[in-house]
């Protein structure tokens, strides 16, 4: 079966969908100015979507949304919202489809005018060398001296900070980019929401769970997205894979030591595991605060969230009972040593390789 095929009724869930989606768009980005036109899916591979004026038709691509994770199709769908925006709101009709009316409105809601997907600013040399540094500074940190580990991963950390306090300015000029980590879930634990908080911490990304659809399944659920420089977003997607694997591997090892054989205990061990290594580099970051490097925040990237995602909900969460396997995963989490971890052979692929995409 074609994954482009949509029964009669995941067909009409999703349009439902595509209509929630675009009535969330227009409150978010245009003050609820825009009124739900005609959706459609398209056959052509030829386009992602269009806007047909004289129809009040929004089209897109039946292939793009079944193929590609939805939140590309959300930046699609704004995309060409802004078009609506342009043509019914403004009245603007003697420019070409990406004028420069069309160019400031995308500028100004932070919408990517290129229709291609999430935004993604273009690769910078000196960032990559930076990368590449803190690679060697990850594949020394798999040696088997603990003292050497540890040290090589310090060192990589410091140097991550300096980049980053560094080139503050520059990062704001060049943009940012936008990736999602993990799959799709129904509902977001523990593990999940430490993991996140270890990220946008420690590895100078911005990050936010957001709501996505699943057409061939007809089902919702929420996915982290990442927002940062193109440098600082592979290493923490690296760091998010890495950390994954480790905790999952740790799991094994101490259901096999313990001679437990359910997974009842499995997401109290994962979290205290995450936990454990958000102690293990908060105190690391009291030592570079010691030797005066001190993040503040990057506000160019407060500032691309703050237009990315207009209205933010905030949800506290009380966390799960901690007992004995919490406190078993946060010991084994202390020790964890973050390191490069690339391997041949039939485990290759489990996660992502560090800065190779």
């Amino acid at each position: 079966m074609d994954r482009r095929d949509l029964s009669a009724k995941l067909e009409a869930a999703l349009l439902r969908e595509l209509a929630r989606e675009h009535a969330r768009i227009s409150t978010s980005y245009f003050r609820g100015r825009l009124n739900l036109p005609n959706l459609t899916l398209g056959e052509s591979d030829s386009f992602l979507g269009r806007w047909m004026a004289d129809t009040r038709t929004l089209e897109l691509s039946r292939a793009l949304i079944v193929r590609e994770p939805w939140p590309i199709t959300v930046e699609i769908l704004k995309h060409e919202m802004a078009h609506q925006f342009v043509d019914e709101v403004l009245g603007i009709r003697d420019e070409t489809a990406h004028g420069p009316t069309f160019a400031k409105v995308c500028t100004d809601l932070g919408i990517d005018g290129r229709a291609k997907g999430l935004p993604t600013p273009p690769a910078d040399s000196r960032e990559a060398q930076v990368g590449e540094r803190i690679a060697k500074l990850l594949a020394l940190a798999e040696s088997p001296n603990a003292h050497e580990a540890e040290a090589a991963m310090l060192a990589a950390q410091k140097l991550l900070l300096r980049h980053n306090l560094e080139w503050n300015d520059v990062r704001a000029q060049r943009g940012y980019g936008v990736r999602h980590l993990g799959q799709p879930k129904g509902r977001t634990f523990e593990p999940e929401r430490i993991l996140a908080t270890i990220l946008m911490r420690f590895f100078f990304i911005d990050a936010i769970w957001i709501p996505v659809y699943r057409p061939l399944e007809g089902l919702r659920g929420s996915v982290l997205e990442i927002c940062g420089s193109p440098g600082n977003l592979d290493i923490a997607e690296y760091v998010h894979g890495f950390l994954s694997d480790t905790a999952e591997r740790l799991w094994l090892d101490h259901k096999k030591s313990t001679g437990l054989v359910s997974d009842r205990d499995r997401r109290s061990f994962i979290a205290g595991v995450m936990s454990g290594v958000h102690d293990k580099l908060s105190r690391q970051e009291k030592g570079s605060v010691a030797a005066g490097l001190v993040w503040v925040g990057d506000p160019g990237l407060r500032d691309f969230m703050k237009k990315r995602h207009p209205h933010v909900r905030h949800v506290r969460y009380g966390g799960e009972p901690k007992g004995r396997s919490f406190a078993e995963g946060r010991t084994r989490g202390r020790d964890v040593v973050i390191h490069r971890g690339i391997k041949s052979g039939p485990s290759e692929g489990r996660g992502p390789l560090l800065l190779k995409r």
